[in-house]
């Protein structure tokens, strides 16, 4: 039987909605209905016969009239009890305005398969997601009020993991206590409820939702919007808020409906003191802090304000604006994407007018693909769209001009396509009894055409450029090149060769703008990406997109971007290589016994110069401009180091705020923000790219410890005591090595003596015992008297530690420690068995074990890891004494990740599994360090779970295959069926129907296709 109470409410929603026009007529209540429930009117379940009998039984809701035309059209029946919530409701749901999305970009690199496409389009029918492209369409169902609300969000990046890094906190954020109803909080007591955080953000939603709305919702709007629970005392506490809120009890049957509205106008009050900070923004302020923000549209740390408003604009940022985020709110939106800690908070430049433009965005290009038929009746071709994907192959065909180089699209839609067309235009053009093999008479300047091309076989379409007496110009539009032809090749282009878009198209190239015409750039372009395929990684989808371009064919990525660049350096600055040097300065020392020195050259002294010239023009310019708000991986630009700028290159992004660089004069690795970063001003561009980097790779000749992994923590520990220090070293070089490497092998001294090899800090090291102790583990994987090695004994004091040769059953409680437990996160919070979910799957084996991530806090993870890489990348490897079974930090590739420590072999290396990810790794002892507090905050996000609608069995691997390819690394919708507890976050198991429903057409059940696929081998067994 259906709700009939519910059925009157949803009925009363979209009558109430169009009570200003001439009323709705039977069908178009029944398709609005639809629209807003996902289902039609239940008349025959609520017993009547048709429609129109159910409407006449509901008088208190409907209210029927004949139009002119005799028509029967329907109203809201509105008592004058009920007028003012009506007017409320109908203004609510004509709202056009919508919340920020709550997601961090967080993949920027090119070989690894990207983990999130958040490029995309969701829009919820009967209760799951439907992702498509550009906007992001949401529609809510509200427990507790049975309503809907539709929440459309416009995406213009790069969620990616989207839904796809960050600093120290800023000083307390919360107001001192005053004598003042802003403090009354008698229901904060304990926890982590922040009353401060919960009025900014009710003041944010009480500004899109000026009219008012019910309390009920609260909850809901504030989960949806801040990816968060709002706290139960905040509801107890809304009525004493009179400064954020208004709640008004309305004439309703139900005593517990309430309505919350915007602050009534204040009463005149006594001038405040004046100690107290002032309560407002002076228009200069904002339109300082506006154009910070505007600068990093992926978001900034509020406690980076202070710093960055100082350097920029060489005054303090008054201290009353970190303590009242939520003044800021009505240019920019506060997020607090660390519940635990209320300091933490990322501030986004609102940006309605780029929404509204993307939306206008999407909707032309599906009025592109819609309305082709129309443009070719016309002769005119629909114009070429962008792949969707952040790194689509290309074929480079040339560049006169880095911002205007010409490329090919390659794949599905494009090349592909491409070649069909050419197909097809040869089939036509060489029947013998067509009439289009005739040329044209009189070809004109501009006329799209059809052109044999100089092998005889092929037939492509071109334009015609200039016509001469026998000859034409043509430029092959899909090729990207021109020729001189005889007018005897070229034919009329046929109607049906007007479909496909021109695939010669034009890209920019990043960071070589200023130097897009210069020679030595073009012929470097030239050698390297012309007549290759690359791929392209897409910075702004502009009309002409800005790229970066990488030739993934070597073993090592090579950023085309990057190359050309150095080819602007000059090579006489660059350090010559002699037999010995003194005044020698050791930059860096690296943990595997790299080092890199600074050679005196006249590359060094005139870098030196220039860079001081630099630090004097950043000190007299009062501007924003040379904030970084587009890096990219090889871009060049400035940051400090001890206090000073350098020049340094962007070797990794981690998302869009934290990123890994290179100091490239003085070998140093860091990973800091973006807001740390400077461009290089105009004026000195051309004098910094000039001089090649200075930084000289180095190692310490002679030693037989040469090597990864053979350096331990105290060696390296005792050259960068021995020599960063010192400013007065100097070296003899023994050889050169040619090779990928490039690396010059030298003997290293503390003073100006290298005449006598005796006294090289090489021979001091191979004569000390800072290698022999770790012979075993770190010198070879294998012991040479048969016994069993022990991991790092030199530093933790221990006996052997526990290896992972051996498991334990499942279900056995794991062995005791000797460490004392740490406190592991809260558990994920799941909904209840029958609901749906938005998840991505990180890893699939098979059916009955895959991981997924949930989406809704998949940001958090971003925000989490980027903190963790500036945490730990910032700390000196201690010694560690690494247990089975335990948490800790584990840096893997270029990230940072909370693990599980499953087995602790005997070479060094130890078996863990990533909390979040769900994946198995094995990395080096020396890579893990503790989880601190902070980061044992957010769930683990990553649940193993099993396929629910089928039955458990041996999957082969053929099975396995399909069922990887279905759902690995994609975004699906889950269902969960059940949850299985266990004692560990990392143990529990779900089991769930998976749904796919990224096709319009429909939602593909992946149970249904794998019980399909076992069916099938069945019957072939």
């Amino acid at each position: 039987m259906a709700d009939v109470e519910l059925v009157k409410k949803m009925l009363r929603e979209v009558l109430t909605a169009n009570k200003s026009g001439p009323g709705v007529s039977l069908s178009r209540l029944q398709s609005e209905y639809k629209d807003l429930t996902g289902e039609q009117i239940p008349h025959k379940q609520m017993g009547h016969g048709n429609l129109d009998a159910l409407l006449h039984s509901m008088p208190s809701v409907v209210r029927m009239e004949r139009n002119r035309s005799g028509e029967m059209v329907y109203f809201a029946s509105v008592s004058g009890e009920t007028a003012h919530v009506a007017k409320l409701v109908a203004r609510q749901r004509t709202s056009k305005k919508t919340g920020r999305p709550q997601m961090v970009n967080c993949q920027m690199r090119v070989k690894p398969a990207a983990p999130l496409v958040l490029n995309g389009r969701a829009c919820v029918w009967g209760g799951l997601f439907r992702l498509q492209t550009h906007d992001v369409v949401i529609k809510y169902r509200l427990q507790e009020t049975d309503s809907f609300f539709v929440v459309v969000v416009s995406r213009s990046f790069s969620l990616g993991p989207t839904p796809s890094n960050l600093n120290e906190s800023a000083g307390s954020g919360k107001p001192k206590p005053q004598h003042s109803p802003k403090d009354y909080n008698p229901s904060s007591a304990g926890g982590n409820y922040s009353p401060q955080q919960v009025q900014g953000r009710l003041r944010e939603v009480l500004n899109k939702y000026s009219n008012g709305f019910w309390v009920s919702k609260l909850p809901q709007l504030y989960r949806e919007l801040y990816k968060q629970d709002l706290p139960s005392e905040a509801l107890k506490d809304l009525e004493h808020w009179t400064h954020v809120c208004t709640v008004e009890k309305p004439c309703s049957s139900n005593p517990k409906e309430l309505l919350l509205y915007p602050p009534s106008p204040p009463h005149p009050l006594p001038p405040p003191p004046v100690t107290q900070p002032p309560l407002h923004l002076s228009p200069d302020l904002k339109q300082k802090l506006g154009e910070l923000l505007v600068k990093y549209s992926n978001g900034l740390w509020a406690h980076a304000l202070p710093k960055l408003y100082l350097d920029t604009y060489k005054t303090k940022l008054p201290e009353h604006v970190l303590e009242n985020l939520s003044l800021l709110s009505d240019f920019c939106t506060v997020d607090y994407p660390m519940p635990d800690n209320p300091k933490r908070a990322i501030l986004y430049k609102r940006t309605k007018e780029e929404e509204s433009c993307n939306r206008r965005e999407s909707v032309e290009e599906r009025r592109a693909r819609e309305e082709v038929g129309r443009r070719l009746s016309s002769q005119a071709v629909p114009p070429l769209l962008i792949p969707r994907e952040e790194y689509p192959s290309v074929l480079v065909v040339e560049a006169t001009n880095t911002n205007g180089v010409i490329l090919r699209y390659i794949g599905e839609g494009y090349s592909q396509a491409q070649e069909a067309l050419e197909d097809k235009m040869r089939e036509f053009y060489c029947c013998q009894d067509n009439n289009s093999r005739t040329p044209l008479a009189s070809p004109t300047s501009g006329q799209l055409t059809a052109v044999r091309a100089e092998e005889e076989e092929e037939i492509l379409r071109a334009q015609v450029t200039e016509v001469m007496t026998d000859k034409v110009k043509v430029y092959y539009v899909d090729h990207g090149f021109s020729e001189v032809i005889s007018k005897a090749k070229v034919f009329e282009l046929h109607d049906t060769f007007f479909k496909l878009p021109f695939q010669a198209t034009k890209c920019k190239l990043a960071g070589l703008e200023t130097f897009c015409q210069e020679p030595a750039v073009l012929k470097k372009f030239e050698s390297m990406a012309s007549g290759k395929i690359l791929l392209a990684e897409i910075l702004e989808r502009e009309q002409t997109p800005l790229v970066v371009l990488y030739d993934t064919s070597q073993d090592d990525d090579v950023n085309i971007n990057a190359a050309c660049i150095k080819a602007l350096q000059d090579k006489t600055l660059a350090s010559p290589l002699q037999v010995a040097y003194m005044n020698v300065a050791v930059r860096s020392v690296c943990s595997d016994g790299t080092i890199y020195c600074q050679l005196p050259s006249r590359g060094l002294a005139k870098l030196t110069e220039i860079l001081e010239k630099t630090e004097a023009y950043f000190h007299s310019q009062v501007t924003s401009e040379f904030l970084v708000s587009r890096p990219f991986c090889g871009k060049g630009c400035l940051a400090r180091y001890k206090g000073k700028w350098s020049r340094v290159e962007i070797t990794n992004l981690h998302g869009s705020r934290v990123l890994d660089i290179l100091f490239i004069d003085l070998g140093v690795q860091a990973s800091v923000e973006v807001f740390e970063l400077r461009e290089v001003p105009s004026p000195f561009l051309h004098d910094l790219i000039a001089i090649p980097p200075q930084a000289v790779k180095c190692c310490l000749a002679d030693l037989a410890v040469s090597g990864v992994g053979s350096w331990t923590p105290d060696a390296v520990q005792w050259l960068r005591d021995a020599v960063l220090n010192s400013t007065d070293c100097s070296m003899k070089i023994a050889k050169l090595d040619k090779t990928k490497r490039s690396v010059v092998h030298v003997y290293l001294f503390t003073d100006k003596n290298f005449h006598d090899p005796t006294r090289s800090l090489n021979r001091q090291m191979a004569a000390s015992d800072l290698f022999k102790h770790q012979g075993d583990v770190f010198l070879s994987s294998h012991s040479s008297n048969g016994t069993k090695p022990q991991l790092r004994r030199a530093h933790s004091g221990s006996g052997p530690r526990p290896t992972g040769g051996t498991g334990t059953p499942p279900g056995t409680p794991p062995p005791p420690s000797t460490t004392a437990p740490i406190k592991l996160p809260p558990l994920l919070d799941l909904p209840p068995a029958g609901h749906n979910m938005d998840i991505y799957v990180s890893v699939a084996c098979h059916p009955g074990h895959f991981v997924l991530q949930p989406w809704r806090d998949m940001y958090k993870l971003v925000v989490l890891m980027g903190e963790m890489i500036l945490y730990y990348n910032k700390t000196e490897e201690k010694p560690l004494k690494v247990e089975k079974n335990q948490i800790y930090a584990a840096k893997v590739e270029n990230n940072w990740h909370r693990v599980l420590v499953k087995g602790v072999l005997t070479n060094g290396l130890v078996s863990v599994y990533e909390l979040d990810y769900g994946k198995h790794e094995l990395v080096s002892c020396t890579q893990l360090r503790p989880l601190i507090q902070e980061f044992r905050q957010l769930p683990f996000q990553g649940i193993t779970a099993q396929l629910a609608g089928v039955k458990p069995r041996q999957w082969s691997e053929e099975a396995s295959i399909v069922f990887r390819n279905h759902v690995e690394k994609k975004p699906l919708v889950a269902q969960l069926e059940a949850v299985q507890e266990a004692h560990h976050p990392w143990d529990r198991k779900l089991t769930v129907f998976l749904v796919d429903t990224s096709q319009e057409e429909r939602d593909i059940w992946v149970h249904d296709i794998m019980a399909e696929f076992t069916d099938e081998l069945t019957k072939e067994v």
